[in-house]
């Protein structure tokens, strides 16, 4: 899943690393001053009378040694003395050190990141990265996140792969972690006002909307809720069927009407019949609608004014590409989404789609979609999947 994906970050990884391990370093020179270069010379001029105290000590009377080392330290103070005079050295030349100078030789080992570097360096990924579908509103944004941990920081040369892509799988869980929906906790809140907590599936034709309800029914139902089904997608013929097809499979009740009937009438008959018989939940299926399409758009913004669901999800197909975030900003602008699932997600190479649309409305991915079967539906966990991404396996 998502190989190609995974590969484009890894490369991308990869390249940021070589370029800081392959760069020479440039090696650090501490400035010394006149002064300490005099003091030092006259130093060694007088190793032999300093590093042997002992031998003097022997050779004098013990009552004796205590004058040595001040008369020692005089005679060197006026030889230095007489030293510098002798080269015109003036105290105010004294080396000042200056906030530029690296003061521990680690450095020689480290590599400061500018901007400039990332920039170079994204110019190189960008087009890979646009061609797993990562919309370029997320590209620039991965970008942000990088600079913001790299620039002006200090990266080890012998560890850079690893603190690289510490660094890239945060700046990718920056973008996917965009807070989390507690299902549990809506249908508990439903409950105290005695009535089933509704939630509305919409998204584009063909994106998968039904089966996911169906997946996501069999995850509520593995809880101990009552599910119950609101046929509202009254305008595509055999929908209102093939949500019968899996309330027969799945043994739920399905709440329909007629083909043409009023969408918004079915979600709220399925309303009224949850609370009376004490469901804990109501799935409502809606007609796939291109965002391009008014009056279906403005069905589905009465549907949501009239039933005021306690979560709208909208599903998109992750194979669409970049097409995915035109279709999550115009739903998200028409009814305000409250979270998202990616279908076909096991047959997607890119991925990128995933990115982008967390970038574009900043809603929480709720699920995955993986396959056909009910249970082909894996809960998104941002950190692992940014952890996975960048494994490049």
């Amino acid at each position: 899943m998502f190989g190609m994906l995974k590969k484009k970050l890894s490369d991308s990884v990869k390249a940021l690393t070589e370029k800081i391990e392959k760069e020479e370093p440039k090696k650090v020179v501490k400035k010394v001053s006149k002064e300490k270069k005099v003091e030092k010379f006259i130093k060694k001029k007088h190793a032999e009378k300093i590093t042997k105290p002992k031998e003097i000590i022997k050779e004098k009377p013990k009552m004796e040694a205590p004058k040595e080392k001040p008369e020692m330290e005089k005679e060197l103070r006026e030889e230095k003395k007489s030293f510098l005079q002798k080269i015109g050295f003036k105290k105010e030349e004294k080396y000042k050190p200056t906030v530029e100078e690296p003061k521990e030789e680690k450095s020689f080992f480290q590599k400061s990141l500018k901007e400039n570097d990332i920039d170079e360096f994204f110019k190189d990924i960008e087009l890979g990265l646009l061609e797993s579908n990562i919309a370029l509103e997320a590209v620039d944004e991965l970008k942000k996140n990088l600079k913001e941990q790299l620039v002006d920081k200090p990266v080890s040369r012998v560890g850079a792969g690893k603190e690289i892509k510490i660094a890239f799988e945060k700046s990718v869980r920056k973008i996917l972690d965009q807070g989390t929906v507690d299902i549990d906790k809506i249908i508990r809140e439903a409950r105290k006002e005695n009535r089933s907590a509704c939630f509305v599936f919409l998204g584009f034709n063909g994106s998968g909307k039904t089966t996911s309800l169906s997946k996501f029914a069999q995850f509520l139902m593995k809880k101990k809720y009552r599910v119950l089904f609101a046929a509202a997608d009254t305008f595509r013929a055999a929908s209102i069927e093939q949500l019968e097809y899996h309330g027969n499979k799945l043994g739920i009740k399905v709440i329909k009407h007629q083909y043409g009937a009023d969408a918004a009438a079915v979600i709220f008959d399925a309303k009224k019949h949850g609370e009376k018989n004490n469901y804990d939940v109501v799935l409502a299926d809606t007609a796939g609608r291109s965002h391009a399409d008014k009056n279906l758009m403005d069905e589905l913004k009465k549907l949501v004014r009239v039933n005021k669901p306690d979560l709208k999800i909208l599903v998109i197909d992750s194979i669409t590409g970049n097409d995915s975030v035109e279709q999550a900003n115009r739903f998200n602008d028409a009814v305000g989404v409250d979270a998202v699932i990616l279908t076909k997600t096991d047959v997607n190479s890119k991925g990128g789609s995933i990115l982008s649309v967390c970038q574009a409305i900043k809603k929480p991915i709720l699920f995955l979609g993986t396959g056909q079967d009910y249970k082909d539906i894996d809960i998104f966990n941002p950190e692992k999947f940014a952890e996975e991404l960048l494994s490049g396996d």
